[in-house]
């Protein structure tokens, strides 16, 4: 949620920062609530105010045995009259707090304008991807042809856009999952095993709701939704608490299955492991003060980046455009990994900076030593990385003429030594 003291001081300034997202906003309902808002307090201080000092004056009556009637009535008339004003003021904070929340966060200063993905700028490479001397399989079809992989399957249990594999690959996720905890783990993130459903504030919290609640899957007859990432359990970890400088930054790492009903994506990656309703992936989060969260996201992008070195893909980290942002970004990175049958790189983390959008949604906040004031912080998280997409990624990198997958020297050790999937 954007600050409501930016809007006031400088609301065109805001237009135009989500003009650059493409987002046209009419801010005339913010400021109609909000000065009928500041109007109510205004008049309410002033009548409690008064009613305190008529109950003082009635109080000091009666002890003298004088009943002052027409006192006692105006008393009276004026609690109702903040009874009123103070339901009235609830309505008016309600409406206020759901125009914000439809509002998407403002962008950094150094993110490049443009208008979609074709406008994000390329920030580095790592690694060249691989010169084939053979014309490589999409992992799909490798996959079907070791037998390990089955769509048809997974399809009759649940529907299109799920997937169901077998034996080295399936052990293969799960040493992923290891490998990455692991590496995180290493470098100064806690692990954190959350729950995998999530009730309607915590979606909120995290900006999933209420503008996106056709990409989520949401349990019948129960107030709570499978969550779409792990972002929304770790963001709400500290909801309504106040944490303590010393405290910060807060580094956690946890492995989720992922679900996504991504409404209006058919027809895209749709083969495969990169586009699928449920999939699993490791992801870091961090709780930091304000003045650190940006050199946190540069630190936060290197160590998701550090996965793909140690499994030696090749990728490319590029900077987001305004138009191109997520809904509740300030700052985001992509990292894309080489896929030889897309001929592309395919995004396989998003790694931002919420700075305190999500934590004015959540009413997470900390304290200064030696100070009383709580302050709003900051937020971020990352892929470190989506799972399927890392299993994709190595069988179309590592694959070999024969059919069979050479598996990364740096995940043999989880796999218990195994070096080759397929053959003899």
């Amino acid at each position: 949620m954007i600050d409501r003291e930016i809007l006031r001081r400088d609301p065109e300034f805001v237009k135009e920062k989500l003009r650059q997202r493409g987002y046209e906003i009419d801010l005339s309902p913010f400021f109609e609530f909000d000065s009928r808002r500041r109007s109510i307090i205004r008049e309410l201080d002033e009548l409690r105010r008064q009613r305190k000092e008529r109950s003082r004056q009635y109080g000091s009556l009666k002890a003298k045995g004088i009943e002052d009637e027409a006192l006692r009535e105006e008393t009276r008339k004026l609690g109702e009259r903040i009874k009123a004003l103070e339901e009235e003021l609830r309505e008016i904070e309600e409406k206020l707090h759901q125009f914000l929340l439809n509002i998407p966060n403002i962008p950094h200063s150094s993110v490049p304008v443009g208008e979609d993905e074709r406008d994000n700028v390329e920030v580095r490479r790592w690694g060249k991807p691989r010169d084939f001397s053979f014309s490589p399989l999409p992992h799909w079809e490798l996959g079907t042809r070791l037998g390990l992989f089955d769509f048809k399957r997974a399809a009759k249990i649940v529907g299109a856009r799920f997937a169901m594999s077998y034996g080295p690959l399936a052990a293969m996720e799960r040493a992923l999952v290891a490998f990455m905890i692991d590496l995180h783990a290493s470098r100064g993130y806690r692990e954190v095993l959350p729950p995998f459903i999530a009730h309607r504030d915590s979606l909120i919290g995290t900006g999933n709701l209420p503008k996106f609640e056709q990409e989520l899957f949401k349990i019948e007859g129960r107030p709570w939704y499978l969550i779409p990432t792990a972002e929304v359990p770790l963001t709400n970890i500290y909801r309504d608490e106040i944490l303590r400088e010393e405290q910060l930054p807060i580094k956690l790492v946890s492995y989720t299955p992922c679900f996504r009903a991504e409404a209006g994506a058919a027809g895209r990656d749709t083969k495969g492991l990169i586009r699928l309703h449920q999939f699993n992936k490791v992801e870091l989060m961090v709780y930091s003060k304000p003045e650190e969260s940006y050199d946190i996201l540069e630190a936060l992008t290197r160590d998701a980046e550090e996965v793909l070195r140690r499994l030696e893909l090749p990728y490319r980290v590029v900077a987001l455009c305004t138009g191109d942002l997520g809904f509740s970004s300030a700052k985001t990175y992509d990292i894309e990994v080489w896929m030889p049958s897309y001929d592309r790189y395919v995004e396989i983390s998003s790694c931002s900076n919420f700075e305190a959008f999500q934590a004015r949604r959540a009413n997470l906040k900390f304290r200064r030593a030696n100070s009383k004031r709580t302050e709003f912080l900051h937020t971020l998280n990352g892929s470190g990385l989506a799972v399927g997409r890392t299993v994709a990624a190595i069988m179309e990198n590592y694959q070999n003429p024969d059919g069979t997958i050479t598996i990364p020297e740096a995940l043999r050790p989880y796999m218990g030594g195994l070096e080759l999937i397929g053959g003899e």
